[in-house]
């Protein structure tokens, strides 16, 4: 398997793309004004502690104060103790981010320190030795945890990281006495600052990949910025001087190359589709997601439980591509095509555990469920891809739906009667939505004309493109002379210069276009949508007005 990471830096953001086999994997942004916190370590003030919850909030300078659980604070050898009476109101502590901030939630913190480097973790906090699940090899575990237990510091744990199968013991006895000295720094740096404080920062991004990421499994290494390649140099150089041929300058726009844009992009839509023909609809929520597998337009070649199959098995690769991409963490719900054969079921979820392990965060599959549901579950430290490049709909407020037009139709007749009640004035102008406009007119002016004998004024209907689907904009007009000018913006004979916006919906030969929010009917305007002409008013109606064209201009696309 190719890999390849791709460092793409602007004066506002750094991004890192890792791509497998020329696509599109992982994603990891830095900006200017929303850096990571997940590894930072913060000297925080206890600010109540809750014994129903069996956790506690810390002050650590963040806009929310941090979530502390029992078991995050908690020391060794301590495993039945209450939170109250671990730690108290008011108390400085010294906590480690371990989860970011969420939605409406605090970042998640540990008391139990941890500094990863480049060949080992160090755990201050636990004496104990253990060595990555990813290396399989038996006897290069034995060697690793033997080395490990030879150069670790007395009564403190290490944990040997996949990236140092086959190092030397002088290159992890280097790894562990660096990370040491760091904690001696940390608690050097508490001991004089008072809290909320930050004591140290995790690594930013460029020094985060090349510690975490780059390693021997990674065939290139590229950057469009000199001074960032420049670093990478010198840090290769620190750590492994072999890779450091693998590091190269690109003038060219790699991302463009290669549609990273656009892949993320894609990354942001719920639906993905497959090459069969298949598809994925993705669902985000804030406690789970749900991914659900369609057949789509692929039909298969010989049977129906074969063409599922093929759709599930082909739908795995491209899940767990997509699951690391989006960086989808916590509970995770695959619905996958029902299978009746159980070798098939078996397969299918053997596949999905093989395509897993490429992923370097911790997952955990709980198999099926009665309902024939995939269970599974993924750690979750940073913000997924969605929540770092979106924010919630300010009109639908994240609901993904808004109002129907004739819901709205409906709320602006009420509006229309509560201000035509409480005032003597001869006319009322209302501004929606050109699709709210059309139910408000009715057909041929039916509904317009029912309202206006109800309230016993003039109504004049504005549909404006500006305005928004819900939107309602009720005024009233107290001349007789500013409903003239509003009833009709044009008049008789006038020529004029329009663009034919669509096909009008109950002639489909005719176009339609908009003066002032007011309708145009252009007699076999169909043909010119898009276009610029020349129209000449020939009638003007109650609601609308219709016209000819005397001459096609331009087009505005």
């Amino acid at each position: 398997m190719q890999k390849e990471i791709y460092i793409h830096v602007t004066k506002e953001e750094t991004k890192a793309a890792v791509l497998e086999n020329r696509k599109l994997v992982e994603v990891y942004l830095d900006r200017s004004f929303q850096k990571r916190l997940a590894g930072n370590i913060y000297k925080g003030k206890v600010a109540n502690v809750l014994p129903g919850m069996q956790a506690a909030f810390v002050n650590i300078g963040l806009e929310r104060n941090a979530f502390l659980y029992v078991e995050d604070a908690r020391p060794q050898n301590h495993g039945s103790l209450p939170i109250q009476n671990l730690i108290r109101e008011g108390e400085e502590v010294l906590v480690q981010v371990v989860k970011e901030p969420f939605g409406t939630k605090g970042a998640r913190v540990t008391t139990h320190l941890t500094f990863p480097g480049r060949y080992v973790v160090f755990m201050p906090d636990l004496n104990a030795v253990g060595v990555s699940r990813r290396i399989k090899i038996e006897k290069e575990r034995d060697r690793l945890k033997k080395l490990a237990g030879e150069v670790r510091i007395p009564k403190r744990g290490l944990i040997v990281r996949t990236v140092a199968e086959g190092v030397s013991k002088e290159e992890l006895e280097r790894d562990v006495q660096e990370l040491y000295d760091l904690w001696k720094m940390v608690k050097q740096k508490a001991a004089h600052r008072s809290a909320p404080s930050t004591v140290h920062q995790e690594l930013e991004l460029v020094s985060w990949v090349l510690r975490d990421i780059f390693g021997e499994d990674v065939d290139r290494l590229m950057t469009n910025d000199q001074d960032t390649y420049d670093k990478i140099l010198e840090l290769c150089q620190a750590f492994a001087p072999h890779l450091s041929s693998r590091v190269c300058l690109t003038a060219s726009d790699f991302g463009e190359e290669y549609g990273l844009e656009q892949e993320i992009t894609r990354a942001l839509r719920p639906k993905v589709w497959l090459k069969s023909g298949g598809y994925l609809v993705i669902d985000e929520a804030e406690a789970l997601t749900v991914i659900d597998i369609n057949t789509g337009k692929y039909v298969g070649t010989k049977n129906f439980p074969e063409t599922i199959f093929r759709t599930n098995l082909e739908a795995v690769q491209e899940i767990v591509r997509q699951i690391r991409l989006r960086n989808v963490g916590g509970i995770i719900i695959i619905d996958f095509i029902d299978m009746e054969l159980p070798e098939h079921r078996s397969e299918v979820i053997r596949h999905l555990e093989e395509e897993l392990k490429k992923d370097k965060t911790r997952t955990c599959v709980l198999g099926l469920t009665q309902l024939g549901l995939v269970e599974l579950t993924r750690k979750k430290v940073r913000p997924s891809l969605s929540s770092l490049l979106e924010r919630s709909c300010p009109y639908c407020e994240g609901t993904g739906r808004v109002l129907s037009e004739e819901t709205v139709c409906m709320q602006a007749c009420q509006e229309i009667r509560a201000q035509a009640a409480n005032c003597e004035a001869p006319g009322i102008l209302v501004e929606v939505h050109p699709s709210v406009a059309a139910f408000l007119i009715g057909g041929g002016g039916s509904h317009l004309r029912e309202l206006e004998a109800e309230i016993g004024k003039k109504i004049i209907i504005k549909g404006s493109d500006s305005s928004h689907m819900e939107g309602v904009q009720v005024k009233i007009l107290y001349s007789k002379e500013e409903i003239t000018a509003l009833s009709a913006p044009v008049k008789p004979g006038e020529i004029l210069n329009v663009e034919v916006e669509e096909m009008h919906a109950a002639n489909p030969k005719d176009g339609i276009a908009r003066i002032q929010g007011f309708i145009v009917d252009i007699e076999d305007g169909s043909d010119c949508v898009g276009q610029k002409v020349v129209i000449e008013i020939e009638k003007v109606y109650r609601t609308c007005a219709r016209a000819r064209i005397l001459k096609k201009t331009e087009t505005t696309a």
